[in-house]
């Protein structure tokens, strides 16, 4: 057989796209992607929900989340693109299903955005007076204009508005120990609070175990962006060290950064008082007096908010010139500005957003909240199924081709055993979707099928009108032969 050593550290050349994202700029997009609004506002409603298992549902999620980055970590260090997941699932599933996954994907981010900008816009207009939808269109006027400058300043804004998060639940871990050992009590007794709110007020499961299942995508939506680790490959500016290292570093964030401060959360907060109506972390400090601290906690909502739009419309937008350049989308949408973005999918993504905007100014916010939250959950699972799926369809080919792991610089382990154990998992909270009473619920199940059966659809009766041989090498996406070509014996 001839020695073709595949494993190198340098990064291969994308479409145009330049590599303007140093470590700690994918470190936090994947952070910021991870912790929006919907965190500290939409945890109040699981909560309500679950009582104070939810704990161990962020657990569940983040195991999920934890078997999904694995597997992203493999294919994003061995093809290192931008938009990476559609043209994983294109590669190695089929490029129908690509199709389903971009296009639900890209709807599930144009709904949630404004949904984050609409809750930015809620808390300003509480310090404000000043109406809520104008500062939403402020919001989004500024992501607009972060994102089509240079990806570095992308990355260094989102660092900054990631860093304020963190910092923050931090800060909240700390203060909610103090409460719970007694020694910040506010107009509560000043006593060690133990086991009371959670276990002294109908247990841990006061719901039924059943509410915990059914509420897993409402609260898998808290941990969609994960996968924007992946979309940012392409412009990472060595992906064979910081992807890794990114993955590895928010599996532990997630732990401290979800988990732990959820716990905190429930061990001195009545589990009955969540709610949708104000982030539940500031109604838990204000519980004990501390409104400053409850304040603080409505600005760090705010950044959250801008954090995750921005991060989210980064990512659309990657994963809709993905689609372009694979063929799955107006051709117009592959090309880049003098500035390596792709201005077109980020002008196309923007007037989505501002209609959903737009058109959200005239329904009920509490509704129309969690609704988005759901489609966006549903939808955010079948990107990270087609991940799992194409990695185990990768490794097929690796050896087929003639490789080994040995090739790799970054290896799954366990494969394939780890992406059919988290397909598995997913696939179960889709199925608990529909179980939920609630139809909102199942409204939800309906539109995020219907975000992946019709874009599939359309593009088999458009078969040969879109197809790959017809996307010129300059924009076409680097692919498994372009990178890993057969060996000979």
């Amino acid at each position: 057989m001839i020695e073709h050593k595949h494993k190198s550290t340098k990064p291969v050349k994308d479409g145009g796209y330049k590599r303007g994202l140093k470590d700690r700029h994918v470190q936090l997009i994947t952070l910021g992607g991870i912790i929006g609004s919907g965190y500290f506002l939409g945890t109040g409603e699981i909560i309500n929900q679950v009582g104070p298992s939810v704990c161990i549902a962020y657990i569940f999620g983040g195991l999920i989340v934890f078997l999904t980055m694995l597997c992203m970590g493999e294919l994003a260090v061995a093809i290192p693109i931008s938009g990476s997941f559609v043209t994983y699932t294109s590669d190695f599933i089929s490029p129908s299903v690509a199709c389903g996954v971009g296009w639900s994907y890209w709807i599930s981010w144009i709904a949630y955005i404004p949904a984050e900008c609409i809750a930015g816009g809620i808390i300003m207009e509480y310090f404000t007076g000043i109406n809520g939808h104008a500062w939403a269109v402020l919001f989004g006027l500024l992501i607009t204009y972060v994102n089509i400058t240079k990806v570095g300043m992308f990355g260094e804004i989102e660092f900054w508005l990631s860093l304020v998060k963190i910092l923050a639940l931090i800060a909240f871990v700390i203060i909610a120990l103090l409460i719970f050992f007694g020694f910040i009590h506010g107009d509560q007794p000043s006593e060690f609070i133990g086991g009371k709110f959670i276990f002294g007020q109908g247990g841990l499961f006061p719901n039924g175990i059943p509410a915990l299942l059914t509420a897993m995508i409402l609260l898998l939506v808290n941990y969609q962006g994960s996968e924007i680790i992946g979309l940012a490959a392409g412009e990472s500016v060595n992906p064979a060290k910081m992807i890794p290292h990114a993955i590895r570093n928010v599996t532990l964030r997630i732990l401290f950064i979800y988990i732990i401060p959820v716990f905190c959360l429930v061990l001195i907060f009545p589990w009955s008082k969540a709610n949708l109506d104000n982030p539940v972390f500031a109604d838990a400090l204000n519980y004990y007096g501390l409104h400053w601290a409850g304040v603080v906690t409505s600005f760090v909502t705010l950044t959250a908010a801008l954090s995750c739009s921005n991060s989210g419309l980064y990512g659309i937008v990657r994963a809709l010139n993905a689609l372009a350049r694979g063929g799955m989308a107006p051709r117009k949408l592959a090309l880049l500005n003098g500035n390596a973005v792709p201005q077109n999918a980020v002008v196309v993504t923007l007037i989505a957003i501002w209609s959903v905007l737009a058109f959200g100014y005239f329904f009920g916010q509490s509704v129309i909240y969690i609704s988005l939250l759901l489609v966006s959950g549903f939808t955010g699972l079948m990107a990270w199924i087609s991940i799992c799926w194409a990695q185990i369809n990768f490794r097929k080919r690796l050896y087929k081709a003639g490789y080994t792991t040995d090739d790799l610089n970054f290896k799954t382990p366990y494969s394939p055993y780890t992406g059919i154990a988290a397909i598995l998992l997913m696939l179960a909270c889709l199925v608990f979707l529909l179980l939920n009473d609630h139809y909102t619920y199942k409204i939800a199940f309906v539109i995020g099928v219907l975000s992946f059966v019709v874009p599939m659809a359309i593009y088999k009766l458009n078969t040969k009108r879109h197809n790959y041989k017809k996307v010129d090498d300059t924009t076409r996406p680097l692919q498994f032969k372009d990178l890993f070509p057969k060996r000979s014996k």
